[in-house]
This record gives C-alpha cells, sequence and structure tokens, in this order.
C-alpha cells in the first residue's frame, strides 16, 4: 500500500512540476504560404523550448497581430489584406480558441490593434500600402460577449510626403495606450508624427478626440513604428523604422518630450534600418528592440533606473531573416523571434541579471510567423 501511495504522490509531484513550468504560446502569422493561421502550442518556460505538436490551428487570414484581453479569455486579431478585416474568438480555461465573429476594419493591410482598458473598445490600425487613400484609425465597439460591433470612428492623417516611395499617404502602423488608459498615441510611418488622442469611454461615437499637445513631429523621413511606454508611465520608447533608430521620450502631461536618439546600427546602408519592434524586461532594467533589413539583429539596451536613458549593451543576430515581432516568455529567461521570412522561430536564452541574450536554445519551424502572445 505504502509504494501504491509512494507513486501516485511522485505521480502527481511530476504534473505539478510540468504545469508549473508550462506556458502557451500563441502565434499569429501570414497566410500567403502554407501557414492556416493561428497556432496554439505548449512551451516549457524552464528548457525554453516550443512542444512541435501545436494544441490547436485555428484557421484564420493573415492574423498578423493578436490582441489578449486583460483576462486572456477574449482574443482579436487583425487580418492584414487589403479590404481587410479583424477577428474575435473566445479562449477557454483550458486556452481552447472558438471563433466568435468578424467585420471589416474599413481599410487596407491592418498591421496592429489595442483594446480599450475598460475592454470596451478596439482600436485599429489600418497601413494601407496604397498611398490612396491611405492608412487610417478605427474605433470598433467589442459587445459584452467578446463579439465585434462596426466601425462607429475612422481618423485620417496628412502624410508628410518626404520619402515619395513610402510617405505619399498615411500610414498608422500602431495603436498604444498610456498605462492609465486615458490616451492612444498613434504612429503613423508616413506622416512621420506619432498623434495622441483623448480617450471617452462613454461616448457611444466619437471615443477619441485629439489631445493638446495633438501630435509629436518626428525626424522628416524617420518613419515612427512602435511605442512603448514603461510600467510607470514616466518614459516612453520609439523605433523608427526608417530612420533605423530607437528614441527615448519623458512623458509630462501626456506630451512626449525627446531625451535621446540613437542608431540601432553601425551600418550606413539603408537597407540595414529597418526598425521594428521593443520590449521591456519585466524588471524594466532592459529594452530590446529589432532591427530588420540586411541587419536582422536585437539591440539590447540598459534602462537608466531614474532617467530611462538607454545605454547600448549588446547586438545579437536572430539567425534568420526578417524579425517581424519577437517576445520574452512569462519567465523572463528567454526570449522569442518570430523570423517572418525564414519561417522560424528562434528561442534565445537571455541572462536576467546582466540582460544580455546568449545562446541559441531551439530553433523552430514555423511558416511566415508574424506575432507571438503568451497565455499564462
Amino acid at each position: 500500500m505504502n509504494r501504491i501511495w509512494t507513486s501516485l504522490l511522485t505521480a502527481s509531484l511530476m504534473s505539478l512540476t510540468i504545469t508549473a513550468h508550462a506556458a502557451t504560446l500563441l502565434v499569429g502569422s501570414y497566410t500567403d504560404g502554407q501557414s492556416q493561421g493561428i497556432y496554439r502550442y505548449p512551451f516549457d518556460s524552464k528548457a525554453g523550448k516550443i512542444d512541435p505538436t501545436p494544441q490547436q490551428v485555428v484557421k484564420s487570414v493573415s492574423p498578423s497581430w493578436l490582441v489578449l484581453s486583460a483576462d486572456q479569455r477574449q482574443l482579436f486579431t487583425v487580418n492584414e489584406t487589403p479590404n481587410g478585416h479583424v477577428s474575435s474568438f473566445s479562449v477557454s480555461a483550458n486556452g481552447e480558441i472558438t471563433p466568435l465573429n468578424q467585420v471589416s476594419s474599413r481599410g487596407d493591410e491592418p498591421t496592429h490593434a489595442s483594446l480599450s482598458r475598460d475592454q470596451r473598445y478596439l482600436f485599429v490600425a489600418n497601413y494601407a500600402v496604397a498611398p490612396a487613400p491611405g492608412g487610417s484609425l478605427v474605433v470598433i465597439p467589442v459587445a459584452k460577449d467578446g463579439k465585434l460591433k462596426e466601425v462607429i470612428q475612422q481618423l485620417r492623417h496628412k502624410p508628410s510626403g518626404v520619402n515619395p516611395e513610402r510617405q505619399a499617404g498615411a500610414h498608422v502602423h500602431s495603436l498604444v495606450l498610456s498605462p492609465d488608459g486615458q490616451h492612444l498615441y498613434a504612429c503613423d510611418l508616413g506622416a512621420d508624427k506619432v498623434f495622441i488622442y483623448r480617450y471617452d469611454g462613454a461616448s457611444v461615437d466619437h471615443p477619441l478626440t485629439p489631445a493638446i499637445p495633438a501630435s509629436v513631429d518626428l525626424p522628416p523621413g524617420s518613419g515612427p513604428r512602435h511605442l512603448l511606454f514603461d510600467a510607470k508611465g514616466r518614459h516612453a520608447y520609439l523605433t523608427l523604422e526608417m530612420s533605423g533608430e530607437v528614441v527615448m521620450f519623458d512623458v509630462k502631461d501626456d506630451a512626449l518630450l525627446e531625451r535621446q536618439r540613437l542608431p540601432l546600427t553601425e551600418q550606413q546602408d539603408a537597407a540595414a534600418k529597418a526598425s521594428g519592434g521593443l520590449h521591456l524586461s519585466a524588471d524594466g532594467r532592459f529594452l530590446y528592440v529589432s532591427n530588420r533589413g540586411t541587419a536582422n539583429e536585437i539591440v539590447v539596451f540598459r534602462v537608466g533606473k531614474d532617467d530611462g536613458q538607454l545605454t547600448f549593451l549588446q547586438r545579437r543576430s536572430v539567425e534568420g531573416d526578417h524579425p517581424r515581432e519577437f517576445a520574452l516568455d512569462p519567465s523572463d529567461n528567454f526570449l522569442l523571434v518570430a523570423n517572418q521570412k525564414s519561417n522560424q522561430i528562434v528561442v534565445m536564452r537571455r541572462d536576467p541579471r546582466s540582460g544580455k541574450l546568449g545562446e541559441t536554445v531551439q530553433t523552430f519551424t514555423q511558416d511566415a510567423p508574424s506575432d507571438l502572445k503568451f497565455i499564462e
């Protein structure tokens, strides 16, 4: 009898250990090739490895950006195509994803989205490759059951036109809420500006109105892409895609005050300048920034404890082509890179003390990955 109880106890402890190290990785992708849409994989946060057998494959057309609700029970995706759409899904307690509905984004190539803090509205960035009519920002209400309603507000920006090939039209690339949820920041690559909007969740038709100041000017032809706030909302960081730089701001009364602008590469060739995503470590001590183009690197910076300023620390090859997005796993011990054009996810070990990226733990085959999100 004692042997039986010992065996049962051992099995239970092993099960708890496995559960403690398990996380769920969601992968968004482009479906022009073999990918079918959204993939759900188990991720071992102790070993730093993705289980090669997906728990679920959800068919969806080019769900290139994923947005989870605060309780992780709702999932929203953009469908990045001409005449774009946005899709809604429910997520069960065990992670099962079920489609709810899909609505038009009223624009082309929606590339990014954010959910209001009160979960009432989804903000969607229509990038729009073609200059006419160009990109736009749209607001979509979210019903209590998680389904999306039709667009109620659409906002357009004037392009800078500095680069006639890439800035003849507006190209809204990302939409980021302030930590308090009261303002929305729209990075427009085509306008060389970050536009700032006040958010009013009580409004049923115009939740967004221009703030004062209404925008932040960036260098002509720099092409702002992604913005990130620190946890306290005192500092913000922005990638400039076309100039291959990262900018550090102080945040004062919701205005962005530039304090630093640093290059991501020492190469002068424009092909090596293609800033992408950026993420802070959980403790806020390190900033990670992707640079695509011919560089294909993750650049690591140390973040000043008080002033938030950046100090270069490391450049690390992504060992692939076009790091569309990347993510730190829940343990903060691994960094996963979605290399879109080389069809792979590369898992790198991370040293929490130094912030540096170390050995490659896994190179995982995945067709055209574009976004990575964890369900904990």
